[in-house]
């Protein structure tokens, strides 16, 4: 096991940020690590980092220890924060190579492994640039090659792709897939869940400082009540027509908004063939039909509410 977390309490005086933790990542994995604000997610990764230190658990990296001064193990470790974190006095290839020089001594192998960061994120043509004369996107990208220059063996990204352009979230998108293709164990957090989705190889959903849910996407979905939903154009339809529709079978939410009617159902066949007879039967008029299977989002919000959070 690459990482294991066991046990891992924190606590900020009366607040219990991280409430008995558990959670291990394999060689080789993408883990997506999810969870409303104030969940924990970031506590427990700078717990993970001996960033912070915890109350009460163990935190093994490689098969070790880990502690504040394991500096070997930590030499072994990217870490890519939500917060672009660059010096703005030095150039793009100053960035790189003083973030990879904390690990990498050797002039030589130093110069080549910042060149292969800058090509990796594409922005060798901006090495002379200093950071505010980048774009959004290539500050991120940026960030990332001061991230992962050192070769790290476990890369830990948190919101890599937050206010950037569609491009340069899919650039990054692709460049973590091919890190991960090239031996890197990646921890990735996210609120867009379709970049979890497309990215992840397992995902584990965390709130209130617990682990609430954790499997591949698809053993998600099956967690959830959520089996299909369906959404349609409804120019008009009665609250009896309405109740009717709730006493379908795998029927359990019906939603009616403007003319947008929402029907969400348990897993079943032939769901989609029985609203639309009932709707036929009830001579109800409707328009554009979709199928649709449940979401990561679905999951997430099943799980964790659809409460707001600070």
């Amino acid at each position: 096991m690459l990482v294991k977390i066991d046990n891992l309490v924190k606590r900020y005086k009366d607040v219990l940020a991280v409430d008995h933790f558990s959670m291990e990542i394999r060689e080789g994995e993408i883990l997506g690590l999810l969870g409303p604000n104030g969940s924990g997610k970031t506590t427990t990764i700078n717990c993970l980092l001996s960033l912070l230190k915890y109350d009460k658990g163990d935190i093994t990296i490689f098969g070790q220890q880990m502690s504040p001064t394991r500096y070997d193990i930590k030499k072994d470790i990217g870490v890519v924060m939500q917060n672009v974190a660059v010096f703005d006095e030095l150039t793009a290839y100053e960035n790189v190579d003083y973030f990879c020089s904390l690990y990498i001594k050797d002039a030589a192998t130093r110069k080549k492994y910042v060149e292969e960061a800058l090509k990796f994120v594409a922005i060798e043509e901006h090495a002379k640039k200093v950071p505010p004369k980048l774009s959004g996107g290539l500050l991120r990208r940026l960030n990332i090659a001061c991230g992962i220059a050192h070769k790290p063996k476990l890369i830990i990204f948190d919101e890599p792709t937050v206010a950037i352009d569609p491009q340069s979230r899919d650039y990054i998108l692709e460049g973590i897939q091919n890190l991960n293709k090239n031996g890197a164990t990646i921890i990735y957090t996210s609120h867009y869940m379709e970049e979890v989705e497309q990215l992840c190889s397992r995902i584990i959903i965390m709130d209130k400082g617990k682990a609430l849910a954790q499997g591949t996407k698809d053993e998600l979905k099956r967690m959830i009540k959520t089996g299909e939903t369906i959404k349609m154009q409804v120019l008009d339809i009665s609250q009896a027509q309405l109740d009717g529709l709730k006493e379908l079978k795998h029927v359990f939410a019906v939603d009616y908004v403007g003319e947008d009617l929402t029907i969400r159902l348990t897993q079943g066949k032939h769901n989609l063939a029985r609203v639309l007879e009932y709707l036929n039967n009830e001579n109800i008029t409707y328009g554009r039909v979709a199928s649709e299977l449940p979401t990561l989002n679905d999951v997430f919000l099943e799980i964790t509410g659809k409460g707001l959070r600070d």
